[in-house]
Parts: C-alpha cells; sequence; structure tokens
C-alpha cells in the first residue's frame, strides 16, 4: 500500500512540475504586454519597433517549434526539458538587465527559442508518462488548465510587477521559476530510454528548411501592419517562406529521417487539430488585442486595472481546461468537446463584441469575456488530446509541435488580420487628430465579429473527427480513428 501512495504521490508531483513549464510558457506570453510603455521609454523604442519585444519572441518560437518537437523525439523530452529551461531562464535574466534595445530584442528571441524546445518536450513527457485514455485526459486538462490560467495571471503580474517594482521585473520573474522546475526534474522526471534499433540520422536539411520558413512567414505576418503588406521585406519574406515550406515536403518524401514523416499528414486527428489549433489561436490573439484596447484606450485602465480585468477570463478558463474538459473528454469524447468548447468560444466572442459601445462599462463586455474564456478553456485542452490521438509515442513531440507550429501561425495571421480590421476606418498618420472613441469602437466591434466567426469555423472543423465507437464496438475492444480508448482497455 504504502508503495501504491508512494507512486501516486510521485505522479502527481511529475504532472506538477510539467503544469509549472505550461505556466512559465503561458505567463510569458502575456506578461510583457501592459510593461510595453515602460519599456519603450527607458530604451528608446520607437513606437513602429516596440512590437518587437512581442513580435522576436513570436517569430523565434514560431519558427523552432517543429524543430522542438523532433528534437524531443530524437534526443529526448528530458534532454530537452532541461536545455529549454536553461535557455528560459538565461534569456530572461538577460532581458531584464538589458540596457539596450537590441539587447532586450535579441534576449526576447532567445527565449522563443527556449519557448519552441519547452513546449512539445513538456507535452511529449505529458504523453509518455500517462496511459491514454482517463489518465492522459486529466493530465492533459491540469496542463491545459494551468496554461489558461497562465495567459491570466501573465496580464496581472505583468500589471502588479510593473507598477511596483519596475518593467525588468516581468523579466526578473521567470528566472526562479525556471530554477524551481529545473531542481525537480532529478528526482521526478526519468532518464530518457536509450534508444533501440538501428540508430536514425536527424534530418538537418529539413529542420533548417521548415525552421526558416516558418520563420521567414510569421516574421512576414508580424512586419505587414507595421510596414505595409506591400512592402519588399514583407512580400519577399512571406514568399520566401512559403517556397521554403512547400520545398519541405518534397525533402521530406526523399529522406530517411524526416522530420514530419508525411504519413503523419493523413492522420485525421492530426490534421483536425491542426486546423482548430489555427483558428483557436486566431480568435484567441484576436480577442485579447480587442479587450485590452477597449478597456485601455477606450474605459481608461490602468495597468493594474487591466491585469485584474482578466482574472474572470483566466479564472473560467482554468475550471473548463481542468474537471470540466477531463470529464466531458472520458464521457463524450473528443469531437463532441472540442466542437462544443469552440461553439461557446465563438458565442462568447461574439457578446463580448456586443457589449462594446462608446460610453460603455466593464460589466457589458464582461459576460462575453467569461463565455469565451470557458470555451476557450475546454478547446485548448481537447486540441492537444486530438493532436496527440493515436500517435506512436516515439512521434509525440513533433505531434505536438505541428500543432503548437499552427497555433503561433494563427496567432502572427489573427493578429494581423484583426488590426488591419480594427484600423480600417482611422487616419493613423502622423499628423493627424486622434481618432474619435466612435470610430476606434466602431473598428473593435466589426474586428470582434471577425474573431467570433474563426471560433464558430473551428467548431465546424471539429466535426471532421470521427465520432466515438459504439458502446457494443468499444466493449469488444475496437478503437476508432480519432484514438479513444476502448472501455475494455
Amino acid at each position: 500500500m504504502e508503495r501504491s501512495v508512494s507512486s501516486h504521490q510521485r505522479s502527481g508531483l511529475r504532472l506538477a512540475l510539467l503544469a509549472l513549464a505550461q505556466f512559465i510558457i503561458a505567463v510569458d506570453y502575456n506578461i510583457v504586454y501592459v510593461a510595453l510603455p515602460d519599456i519603450g521609454k527607458a530604451l528608446d523604442f520607437s513606437p513602429q519597433t516596440l512590437q518587437w519585444v512581442v513580435s522576436s519572441y513570436a517569430v523565434a518560437f514560431g519558427g523552432f517549434l517543429l524543430f522542438g518537437g523532433r528534437a524531443a523525439d530524437r534526443l529526448g523530452a528530458r534532454r530537452m526539458f532541461v536545455a529549454a529551461l536553461i535557455l528560459f531562464g538565461a534569456s530572461a535574466l538577460v532581458g531584464g538587465l538589458a540596457g539596450s534595445a537590441e539587447v532586450l530584442v535579441a534576449a526576447r528571441a532567445v527565449q522563443g527559442l527556449g519557448g519552441a524546445l519547452l513546449f512539445p518536450s513538456t507535452l511529449t513527457l505529458i504523453v509518455t508518462s500517462f496511459e491514454e485514455g482517463p489518465a492522459r485526459n486529466r493530465a492533459l486538462a491540469v496542463w491545459g488548465a494551468t496554461g489558461s490560467g497562465g495567459l491570466a495571471a501573465g496580464a496581472l503580474l505583468g500589471g502588479v510587477l510593473t507598477q511596483s517594482l519596475g518593467w525588468e521585473w516581468v523579466f526578473f520573474f521567470m528566472v526562479p521559476l525556471a530554477a524551481v522546475a529545473l531542481l525537480g526534474v532529478p528526482s521526478l522526471l526519468a532518464p530518457d530510454a536509450p534508444r533501440t534499433g538501428p540508430r536514425q540520422g536527424f534530418d538537418i536539411p529539413g529542420a533548417l528548411v521548415v525552421t526558416l520558413g516558418a520563420t521567414l512567414v510569421v516574421f512576414g505576418l508580424v512586419s505587414g501592419p507595421e510596414s505595409g503588406w506591400a512592402a519588399p521585406r514583407v512580400l519577399g519574406s512571406l514568399i520566401v517562406g512559403v517556397l521554403l515550406t512547400a520545398s519541405f515536403f518534397g525533402i521530406e518524401a526523399r529522406t530517411r529521417a524526416p522530420l514530419a514523416p508525411l504519413r503523419m499528414f493523413r492522420n485525421r486527428s492530426l490534421i483536425t487539430s491542426m486546423m482548430v489549433a489555427f483558428l483557436h489561436m486566431s480568435a484567441l490573439s484576436g480577442g485579447y488585442y480587442l479587450f485590452t484596447t477597449y478597456i485601455q484606450n477606450i474605459l481608461d485602465y490602468n495597468a493594474l486595472q487591466a491585469g485584474l480585468a482578466f482574472l474572470p477570463l483566466g479564472v473560467l478558463a482554468m475550471l473548463a481546461g481542468g474537471k470540466i474538459a477531463a470529464a466531458m473528454l472520458n464521457k463524450r469524447g473528443l469531437r463532441a468537446t472540442l466542437s462544443l468548447g469552440m461553439l461557446i468560444y465563438g458565442i462568447g466572442m461574439a457578446a463580448m463584441a456586443l457589449g462594446m459601445v462608446t460610453g460603455g462599462t466593464y460589466w457589458a463586455v464582461l459576460p462575453g469575456v467569461a463565455v469565451y474564456g470557458f470555451g476557450g478553456g475546454l478547446a485548448f485542452t481537447s486540441i492537444f488530446a486530438t493532436a496527440g490521438s493515436g500517435v506512436d509515442p516515439a512521434e509525440q513531440g513533433v505531434a505536438s509541435a505541428l500543432a503548437s507550429t499552427a497555433q503561433q501561425i494563427g496567432a502572427a495571421v489573427g493578429l494581423a488580420v484583426i488590426l488591419v480590421i480594427a484600423n480600417s476606418g482611422l487616419d493613423l498618420s502622423a499628423g493627424a487628430p486622434a481618432p474619435s472613441d466612435g470610430d476606434v469602437v466602431s473598428g473593435l466591434r466589426a474586428a470582434g465579429w471577425v474573431t467570433a466567426a474563426a471560433a464558430l469555423l473551428g467548431a465546424l472543423a471539429a466535426l471532421n473527427l470521427r465520432k466515438p465507437p459504439t458502446r457494443q464496438s468499444a466493449v469488444t475492444g475496437t478503437e476508432s480513428e480519432q484514438g479513444e480508448v476502448s472501455v475494455s482497455r
């Protein structure tokens, strides 16, 4: 009995460690936003270049995710987990000590690389440590709830730290978190198992091509709103990035040790999760921007108030991404849970857009924000349960990286589209008078409808998953294409 309890406690501590890693990634995604004005003043960023405090992280994160996923599979998830935490903590320290804009942007890019290595290794350790079915669903639910809570905590912590200690502490705060996670590795994560059979190579050409291609695509997308979509660096980046990405599939078809075996793209669950992940993050990045802009520019909230305004969203996202997601995944399956989550997500986005009016209040948008937080948390957990379903354990890293890459590209595309729509009726040229609140709100509402449509399209895409097996086939041990676990198992 003591051995059983000890094993159970160890499993719980292992999950807590992996959830902490996800919390680190999620917090870092949001914590810098409210500190941007202070960072701009301290390090002499221009209004046009300040976005690169965020974009340099996004470019590195999105560009290196697939490389990080395959590295976790080939070199070992535990090794990559440790390397990623070291990179993450060291670059956060350099960011807090940065005395120039160039140093900070470079530190943020390295942080993005650390995140690209940490995310797939964490997810790989979860899906390989917990058996597919209820145990894995519960683990993914804790992981998803922690990520959803981290997004809201990042906004709140960013406001508190910036206002009380200074902008540097949004970076310093990440250092002890990474150190605590590193301290837990030796006792909670088993060493990577030695590879059996013939040693496989690492597809260096494929890794370089897809990393550079994805990086250029993300770079072009985040540069478009600032430089103009017809600018040579924007068009050039997008065209070359798309061509490199297309050539990646040719490389994978010919190499003996592909980075992402082409047969994986015949996995219906994985492709569906990638489509929904793209739409989910498009809506999330757009919704976050709209909500932040409305409460700060229209309702005149300061950084701390804006951070507090995100708490209901985070709490409900954690609730949905935790026990509710696990219960629904076990009872209703991936298809129903993912589709319902995205449907609720879209309804919440639409309700938030309706609440945005000139002379409005926070309480008018709160119901929509709460609903979209709940639906988003439910969908987030389901997306990655879908991505890893039916995938060989040796390829879990690249499967999670494919889904996460779709998320990051979706975030860049979503934010770019939302910025274009929200600002389409405004004159933002130098010397032009400040736009009226009515014009700003009109643009925000129009963009809000687009985010709602993206989420609802994701709900429809989720229906591409096969229905779970009937009770009779489940009892006999049949497993559906989407990787649902049979009752007899």
